[in-house]
């Protein structure tokens, strides 16, 4: 794969190589060997000086013991690199990308090469309404040696999947009501080179695309279908389908990251209300269409009963009813079954004429 490619707008777009390195156990164990030769060499030379007098020779072997005892095996140490489980470090050599370290192991590259990661001290969430932002956590622990290149700094870039919660928003939806919606997404790092060169902060960028997607996707679709809309199953909405709506987020997200070598795993709602301001409107609204739909049903309950009653006393000739008397009893039915409260029998001893 190719270390950058140049689109039409002249800017670089990097993609991740592997960095050439070498088992980093034995050269730690062949550079260290080398300075204690080295060094036992610079002892003898400074004996030999002080016993025969300016020799060129200890001379020759002095500088060149002081040379790699003191300044050369020190500097290949700063090559020696350790890289855990799904983990990644992003080199540069003198301010050019020169690969990407990954898979977990010791190895030794080039001592002049640095670490760099923008995100290192970004958190990859967000806490609600506005709190200080926490420092983000890792299990290696928070201070320890760096090889990296650097002390108290995490230099290296997780390849783990992580979990983004950023701040609830007050977004309109389709209907244009207001309503408060948090989401949550499940993202990591494919391409490094990407994530650390094509971005300043792919965290940061990540949160800020999520919000921009979320208002994009939450003004397609209604909070809630109200009594009989949508009943041909075409109309969606954001609390009765929230698969078909997690999907199209994830998606729009993805779109959106792909520059910063990100992938989007899911996505999911996990707080959907209506705003403050119209919430006590809305649920007298969901409340009149529960009752609507209530009293359809009873009242088409109620006429079936009223056809079976009169038909059963047609056909078992019990009683044989004239118009008028069938539209009392089908009143009195009507009112004894509909109504909302227990109905008080009144016995009539008489007459209807």
């Amino acid at each position: 794969m190719s270390n950058l490619s140049e689109n039409s707008n002249t800017k670089l777009i990097y993609e991740e190589r592997d960095c050439k390195s070498l088992p980093g156990m034995p050269c730690l164990i062949l550079n260290s060997l080398v300075i204690i030769a080295f060094i036992a060499l610079f002892v003898l030379s400074i004996i030999a000086l002080d016993s025969n007098g300016m020799d060129v020779l200890a001379l020759t072997a002095l500088i060149v013991s002081a040379l790699y005892s003191f300044v050369v095996g020190p500097i290949i140490y700063a090559g020696l690199k350790v890289v855990g489980p799904n983990e990644a470090l992003v080199l540069t050599f003198f301010g050019k990308y020169h690969g990407t370290l990954k898979g977990p192991g010791f190895f030794q590259v080039n001592p002049f090469v640095v670490a760099i990661n923008p995100a290192a001290e970004t958190s990859a969430y967000s806490t609600q309404f506005g709190a200080q932002e926490k420092p983000l956590k890792v299990n290696t622990g928070d201070i320890s040696l760096d090889l990296s290149g650097s002390f108290g700094k995490k230099k290296k870039i997780s390849l783990k999947a992580m979990t983004l919660n950023n701040d609830m928003q007050k977004i309109n939806d389709k209907l244009g009501n207001p309503i408060i919606i948090g989401i949550v997404v499940v993202w990591k790092v494919t391409n490094t080179a990407k994530a650390v060169f094509n971005v300043d902060n792919y965290k940061e960028f990540l949160s800020i695309q999520c919000d921009s997607a979320l208002r994009n996707i939450i003004r397609l679709y209604p909070y809630d279908i109200v009594g009989n809309e949508g009943e041909d199953g075409n109309e969606k909405s954001l609390r009765g389908s929230s698969d078909e709506v997690a999907n199209s987020l994830k998606e729009e997200i993805q779109a959106k990251v792909e520059l910063a070598g990100l992938e989007i795993t899911e996505a999911r709602i996990t707080n959907l209300s209506y705003a403050p301001e119209i919430a006590a409107a809305m649920l007298q609204r969901q409340q009149a269409s529960a009752v609507v739909d209530a009293r359809t049903m009873i009242v088409d309950g109620a006429v079936g009963m009223v056809e079976m009653a009169l038909a059963r006393l047609s056909d078992s000739n019990i009683v044989n009813l004239d118009e008028e008397r069938k539209a009392a009893m089908v009143s009195n039915l009507l009112v004894v079954l509909c109504g909302n409260r227990d109905a008080q029998p009144i016995v009539n001893s008489g007459s209807l004429y």
